[in-house]
């Protein structure tokens, strides 16, 4: 049984020396691990970044590719871990920032310089600054704006993504892998292209969001297995659909533009 007072009234709770405030302090010195979650996918995500330019280095050129690819899937878990855990947080979005950077600005930069543009040294160095440093003011310019109110009409982005402007850049290197043309025979080409995809991502035109993307319900199965068969496609002949993806983006940006333009007009 348990023991009563004389008077049977319930004993005091023992004085621990922490009122609410105290609680409220030792409950900041702590989180649960699941907040640094978002945070930890990031920094794998910068490893695989830096990764791919020591592979890149070396000549090792498939394993460089594939760990921007893989640096790109990455970058779309972290953000979405962080808001269904709601762990968003200042740190989190300046380390996703500059992980970018590094993933999607110089790495892509450095890799199709050592691929394709050494026999073009000058100018291809050049062109190739030109996408980074655009890279570099394309992220400035949505973390000024990240609490800005979303631009009128569906959801969108303006200019193209840094990890959408990565695979775009990679383009040279995913048609040589594939066989269908070595663009180090024409490093002019690969540099114009390059430098182009750097002006796209600090341009004005509205890019597609997978956000604005609705499938009727009963087409969900469809969309599902034609996503299994990609991935599929993917894995047996990765430079191939890598190369088909890109291509089906840049007649999707053109579709946009031309659209903008009509309506403007």
């Amino acid at each position: 049984m348990t023991e009563q007072s004389p008077n049977n009234e319930t004993p005091e709770a023992p004085d621990t020396g922490l009122d609410e405030t105290g609680a409220e302090q030792a409950d900041r010195r702590s989180l649960p691990l699941v907040q640094l979650l978002p945070n930890i996918v990031t920094l794998l995500g910068l490893c695989a970044g830096l990764t791919s330019m020591r592979y890149a280095l070396s000549g090792s050129f498939e394993a460089a590719a594939g760990l921007l690819v893989l640096a790109a899937l990455i970058d779309g878990i972290d953000g979405l871990l962080a808001r269904k855990l709601n762990a968003a947080s200042h740190f989190g979005a300046e380390l996703d920032s500059l992980s970018d950077f590094v993933c999607f600005g110089v790495a892509p930069g450095l890799f199709v310089y050592i691929f394709v543009l050494q026999g073009w040294p000058g100018l291809g160095w050049l062109l190739v600054l030109v996408y980074v440093l655009c890279a570099c003011l394309r992220l400035a310019r949505f973390n000024v704006n990240r609490n800005a109110p979303p631009p009128p009409g569906r959801a969108h982005f303006v200019g193209v993504p840094a990890p959408a402007g990565a695979m775009l850049a990679l383009l040279p290197i995913y048609l040589t892998l594939a066989g269908w043309i070595d663009l180090r025979e024409i490093p002019v080409a690969a540099g114009v292209y390059v430098g182009s995809v750097g002006l796209l991502m600090i341009s004005r035109l509205p890019t597609p969001s997978l956000k604005s993307v609705r499938i009727p319900r009963k087409r969900a199965v469809l969309v599902m297995v034609a996503m299994v068969v990609y991935a599929g496609a993917l894995i047996s002949r990765p430079w191939i659909v890598l190369a088909l993806s890109d291509l089906a983006y840049l007649a999707l940006l053109g579709w946009n533009s031309w659209r903008e333009r009509r309506r403007l007009a």
